[in-house]
C-alpha cells in the first residue's frame, strides 16, 4: 500500500519541450500521396522509422522556400549521422513550373537526400485543405512569370508518422536540430 501510495506522489512524466510548436495529436496532415522528383509514388507510410519534414513551396520563390531548405540542410549536416533517419520533402505549390525535372535539379541542390514532390492541380488544392496550407498566384506579369504567396510552415512527423511539430518559418537551423535529434532519441 506505501509502494502504491508513492507512486502518486510521483511528478507526472514530462513531454517534451520543442523549440517548434508541438502539435501533437492534430486532427489534420494525416496523409499524402505524392509523386516524387524520381517518378515514384510516395506516401508518408514509406518513411516508417524516419523523421519527415515536409514543406510546402516552389522552385521560384525568391525567398522563404530556399531558406527554409537551406536551413534544414544545415540542420542535418549538424545532425552527422542521425541525419540519415530525417527526410525533407518539398510539395510543390506551383506544378505548372515546376516538372520533375526541375524539382530533381533544385530540390537535392539542398541537399542530395531531399526529396521533391508533386501532383496535379486538383489533388494539390485536396492536400492542401488536408493540410491547412494555403497558396495563391499574386504579382502576374505573363502566364509564366508570377510568385505564389503561400504558408510557410514545415510540418514534422516522429519516425512512428505521427503529426508532432509545426517548425515556423525563420526557425534557426540549431532549434531544427534539437527538435530532430528530440524526436530521433525518443522512437
Amino acid at each position: 500500500m506505501a509502494a502504491f501510495t508513492l507512486a502518486g506522489c510521483q511528478p507526472a512524466p514530462q513531454p517534451p519541450a520543442f523549440q517548434a510548436t508541438d502539435i501533437t495529436g492534430a486532427a489534420f496532415a494525416r496523409d499524402f500521396r505524392l509523386t516524387d522528383h524520381n517518378g515514384q509514388v510516395r506516401t508518408l507510410a514509406d518513411f516508417k522509422g524516419q523523421v519527415v519534414a515536409i514543406f510546402f513551396g516552389y522552385t521560384h520563390c525568391p525567398d522563404v522556400c530556399p531558406t527554409t531548405l537551406s536551413d534544414f540542410a544545415v540542420a542535418l549536416q549538424q545532425l552527422g549521422p542521425q541525419a540519415e533517419r530525417v527526410q525533407v520533402i518539398f510539395v510543390t505549390v506551383d506544378p505548372e513550373r515546376d516538372t520533375p525535372e526541375l524539382l530533381k535539379q533544385f530540390v537535392p541542390a539542398f541537399n542530395p537526400r531531399f526529396l521533391g514532390m508533386s501532383a496535379d492541380p486538383q489533388t494539390l488544392r485536396q492536400l492542401a485543405k488536408e493540410f491547412k496550407v494555403v497558396y495563391q498566384k499574386t504579382s502576374v506579369k505573363a502566364a509564366d512569370d508570377y510568385l505564389i504567396d503561400h504558408s510557410a510552415g514545415t510540418y514534422v512527423y516522429d519516425p512512428q508518422g505521427r503529426l508532432r511539430l509545426l517548425v515556423p518559418y525563420g526557425s534557426s537551423p540549431d532549434a531544427i536540430v534539437q527538435d530532430l535529434r528530440t524526436l530521433l532519441t525518443a522512437s
